[in-house]
């Protein structure tokens, strides 16, 4: 039900950022209260959240789904961020994407206190970034309990390269 809603505001770009690539636009989600509102209390809902210490939100549009999520579950929110956005001792980690290369970071004290994460974003394609903030995560010895995630682009199978469970609300 809700799948078929998102699917009204999602919107399609054909090239964008490059030639070939078709991009699935969240963005009017968000300039909508109702959906976005439903769409983030069935993402908070998920059992997957009681089940881990802390959220991880992957820069930038996953920010805009784990802190209303966070906030409602009074959970930590731990931010994966692009290169130069956070202060204080770091760690980093370079990714490939669908369309090029870039690295995320993550504070070193943000995690200290945590042993669980779930991470969120707004989609998953190739699996590149989500694998880049699992990778620092397990570097740490810390373990990721899960991706959740609102569109999954099926044909780049990205949630292969996952060994804990993936859920998606829109699928392409």
């Amino acid at each position: 039900m809700l799948e078929q809603s998102l699917k009204k505001f999602i919107e399609s770009y054909q090239d964008f950022p490059t030639k070939g690539i078709l991009f699935r636009d969240l963005t009017p989600v968000f300039r909508n209260p109702n959906i976005f509102n439903e769409l983030v209390s069935e993402m908070a809902n998920l059992k997957i959240y009681k089940e881990t210490e802390a959220i991880i939100a992957i820069d930038a549009r996953g920010f805009l789904l784990g802190s209303p999520i966070a906030l409602t579950l009074n959970k930590p929110l731990i931010l994966a961020r692009k290169p130069g956005k956070l202060p204080g001792e770091i760690f980093s980690k370079n990714y490939d994407l669908e369309y090029g290369k870039n690295s995320l970071s993550i504070q070193k004290e943000a995690i200290q206190n945590y042993d669980s994460f779930l991470i969120v974003d707004d989609l998953l394609a190739t699996g590149g970034t989500v694998s880049c903030v699992s990778n620092l995560i397990i570097s740490q010895g810390k373990e990721i309990k899960g991706l959740n995630v609102v569109i999954e682009l099926m044909d780049l199978k990205g949630k292969e390269k996952f060994d804990f469970p993936v859920i998606s609300h829109v699928k392409y």
